[in-house]
């Protein structure tokens, strides 16, 4: 068994925490992925390079190294102990004080305002920890329950890259959704205000 993760994010759904997977792990998200793989490739491109639990397991093993270097942060989403999901920083441009989120969340999961709650959770911590100044959050433009998030949170709709990324068979173009620290920093201000 490898070692405990050095990272916990609590969100504020009680039930909710975002942590480094560790190594003994690759086989519950390689199960969660292969049960969700026609949902998630509906949106996400990396399917058909997953395809055992040793790609599974690699993509742990990279994660830590990367997250070790500051390169990438990417926590699993436990609810109620249970893996449910991916989210994190994929890219840290530590030069522009910048980073870009990404996301998925078990089908069953959905609809609950969990994949919120762990963006919020996540964007906090680029806020605070990691002493960021744009939170950036890249999603197909047809991907509705991705935007709403997006929304939720405050994001700033900056733009479309158009056929931006390839998704097996036809290109899709991708949102670009924005959030400076100082529009974050102003949200809690007024949510601390009774």
């Amino acid at each position: 068994m490898s070692a405990e993760p050095t990272l916990l994010l609590l969100t504020d759904q009680p039930s909710l925490r975002l942590r480094l997977l560790r190594e003994d792990e690759a086989p519950d998200l390689f199960a969660l992925t292969e049960r969700n793989r026609v949902w998630l490739r509906a949106w996400l491109p990396w399917l058909d390079n997953n395809t055992t639990v040793a790609h599974s397991l690699a993509f742990i093993q990279t994660n830590r190294r990367d997250y070790a270097t500051g390169a990438r942060l990417a926590c699993g989403l436990f609810f109620k102990g249970q893996l449910i999901g991916m989210a994190g920083p994929h890219v840290i441009d530590h030069a522009n004080r910048a980073c870009q989120i990404g996301y998925w969340l078990d089908h069953a999961h959905t609809g609950r305002g969990l994949m919120t709650s762990a963006v919020r959770a996540l964007v906090a911590h680029a806020f605070t920890a990691m002493n960021l100044n744009r939170v950036e959050i890249r999603a197909a433009s047809g991907n509705h329950a991705s935007q709403a998030v997006c929304e939720r949170l405050g994001f700033i709709r900056e733009g479309v890259i158009r056929d931006a990324e390839w998704l097996y068979d036809h290109y899709v173009d991708l949102t670009v959704n924005g959030l400076l620290f100082r529009e974050w920093q102003a949200t809690q201000a007024d949510e601390s205000v009774p």
